[in-house]
C-alpha cells in the first residue's frame, strides 16, 4: 500500500512515512527561504499543497476570552515577582525574550498547567509582555486562568500554526531568546530557528529551575497543605488494607480521600493528577511502581505511597507497611532504614551540601552492609512538579550534587532500600517526610508516624 501511494506521490517531491502514513516533504523540494523570512514563509508551499480553499480561509491564531477570569492560585504580586526575577537574568544575560514549553515552566510562571495530548503548548516573556500559546482544542480555559498578559490561541486548519504564534511574538527579536533545551526535541529547535531566524538560541531551563529551587511564602503555604492531604491519603489507604483486598482498591481509597479534602479545600481549583501507589509483595521493589490487581496477603510487606496534586504542585507521603505481621529479618532492615531516616531528618539545616549528607548517610547502610541494596538518591526538591513533568535535579541528595542548601528550599528525605526476592526480609523498605528548611534548622511538615510500632497493619 504505502509504495503504491509513494510512487503516485514521487513527483512532487513527498515520501510517506512508514510509521504513520504522514505526508513529508523532502528537503531538497521545500522552498527557500528569503532572507528575513519567517516560518510561514518557507513553509507557505508545503499549506497551498496541503489546504482547501476553504480551509485557507480558516483562521491561523485567534484571539478571544470565554468566561470569567478563574481565582487564581496565588497573588498578582508572587506571580509578578517570579516575572521580575526571570527578566532580571534576562537583562543582565541579554536575552530579549524567553520560550517556555514545559508543564512546569509554563505552569510556574502563568498558573497554567496545560494538556499536551500531542500539541505543543508556549510561554513567550518578554521585557514588555506575557503571552500564553495554547491550542483552540482547549478554546478558552487556558485564558481564563491567564491573569498577567494575552492569550494567543492557534487553530488546526495549517500546519505549523503553533510556529506562527512563537513567529508572530517573538520574531521581531535579533539577540538572544531563551528556551529550555531540555525539553525541546532536535526537530522543533529546527523549526523553532526557522520561527525566529535572526534570534540566537540559548538555554533557559536551568537558570529557571535554580529560580524555583528558593520557595516564596504563598508556595510553602500550598506544599503544607499538601503535605497535611497527603497524610489524610495516608490513614484512609491504612484503613482500607487488608488481606485479600487488591491494591487498586486500597489506592482508590487513598486517592478518593485525598481528591475530596483538596476539593473541599480549594473549591475554585482544577481537580486533576492526584494519585496512589499502594502495593505488596514483590511489587515494593521499585519506588514508582503502578498499582495491580493483586490481593493483598497476610505478612505482605507493603508500600504506600500517596501524591496530592494541587495547582500543578507535588507533595508525597510514603511509607512501609506490614499486614498482620512480619518475619524478624523484615524488622531489622525496617529498624535499619527508619535510622537512616532519622538521621537523614536531623542532618537537613542551611549550609550543608546536598552530597554531604547522601555520604553520611552511606556510612549508616555500609555498616549494616546494606549500602548495595539502596536504590536511588536520598531526596529531592518540590514544587510544581509530577511524575511526569519538572523535577529540580539541583536538589537532590546525591553523591553528585554540591548544591548547599538555603532557608526556604522544600525537600524531603526518603531512603530506600530493596533487598530481592529469595531473600530474607525481601521487598522494598522506604520512608519519606518533606521538610521546609529555616534559618536555623528544617521543619518537618509530614505528621503521618512511621516505623514497626506504628504499621504493622490488622485490619
Amino acid at each position: 500500500m504505502y509504495g503504491n501511494i509513494a510512487s503516485r506521490v514521487g513527483s512532487f517531491g513527498l515520501r510517506v512515512s512508514r510509521a504513520t502514513g504522514v505526508f513529508a516533504r523532502r528537503a531538497s523540494c521545500i522552498p527557500s527561504r528569503a532572507p528575513g523570512a519567517g516560518y510561514a514563509a518557507r513553509h507557505a508551499y508545503t499549506r497551498r499543497w496541503s489546504s482547501s480553499s476553504a480551509v485557507e480561509n480558516m483562521p491561523s491564531l485567534m484571539k478571544f476570552s470565554n468566561g470569567e477570569k478563574v481565582k487564581p492560585t496565588f497573588s498578582k504580586a508572587e506571580m509578578e515577582g517570579r516575572l521580575r526575577k526571570l527578566r532580571t537574568y534576562m537583562d543582565e544575560n541579554s536575552i530579549g525574550g524567553a520560550l517556555f514549553t514545559s508543564y512546569h515552566c509554563i505552569n510556574y510562571y502563568s498558573d497554567f498547567l496545560y494538556l499536551s495530548f500531542g500539541r505543543p503548548y508556549g510561554l513567550v516573556v518578554t521585557p514588555e509582555k506575557v503571552v500564553i500559546i495554547s491550542a483552540l482544542i482547549d478554546y478558552g480555559q487556558p485564558d481564563r486562568r491567564n491573569h498577567l498578559g494575552e492569550t494567543v490561541i492557534y487553530t488546526d486548519w495549517q500546519r505549523g500554526n503553533y510556529w506562527r504564534a512563537v513567529e508572530q511574538e517573538l520574531g521581531h527579536i535579533k539577540g538572544k531568546v531563551g528556551c529550555e533545551l531540555d525539553h525541546i526535541p532536535e526537530e522543533n529547535h529546527r523549526k523553532l530557528q526557522d520561527a525566529i531566524p535572526g534570534a540566537q538560541l540559548v538555554d533557559i531551563a536551568e537558570p529557571s529551575m535554580y529560580m524555583r529551587l528558593i520557595k516564596s511564602p504563598e508556595e510553602i503555604a500550598l506544599i503544607r497543605e499538601g503535605a497535611r492531604v497527603g497524610d489524610i491519603g495516608g490513614e484512609a489507604g491504612r484503613a482500607a488494607l487488608a488481606h485479600g483486598v487488591p491494591e487498586y482498591e486500597v489506592a482508590l481509597a487513598s486517592t478518593g480521600a485525598m481528591v475530596r479534602e483538596i476539593a473541599k479545600t480549594f473549591p475554585h481549583h482544577e481537580i486533576r493528577d492526584t494519585w496512589s501507589w499502594i502495593s505488596g509483595g514483590v511489587n515494593t521493589d521499585g519506588a514508582h511502581n503502578a498499582v495491580t490487581t493483586r490481593p493483598f496477603q497476610s505478612g505482605d510487606i507493603v508500600s504506600l505511597n500517596c501524591f496530592p496534586m494541587i495547582a500543578g504542585y507535588y507533595t508525597a507521603l510514603e511509607r512501609t507497611l506490614f499486614i498482620d505481621h512480619a518475619t524478624d529479618e523484615n524488622l531489622r532492615l525496617w529498624e535499619i532504614n527508619c535510622e537512616v531516616h532519622r538521621r537523614g531528618m536531623e542532618l537537613i539545616k542551611p549550609g550543608v551540601k546536598c552530597q554531604d549528607i547522601a555520604r553520611e548517610l552511606n556510612e549508616i547502610f555500609q555498616k549494616h552492609d546494606l549500602l548495595q541494596y539502596r536504590t536511588f538518591g536520598y531526596g529531592h526538591s518540590f514544587g510544581t512538579l509530577c511524575h511526569y513533568y519538572g523535577r529540580e535535579a539541583a536538589l537532590e541528595f546525591r553523591e553528585d550534587i554540591d548544591t548547599v542548601l538555603e532557608p526556604n528550599m522544600v525537600v524531603s528525605m526518603e531512603p530506600m532500600i530493596t533487598i530481592p526476592e529469595g531473600q530474607p526480609g525481601a521487598g522494598g523498605y522506604r520512608e519519606h517526610n518533606i521538610l521546609v528548611l529555616h534559618e536555623d534548622g528544617a521543619e518537618n511538615i509530614t505528621h503521618f508516624p512511621f516505623g514497626p510500632e506504628h504499621h504493622i497493619v490488622k485490619n
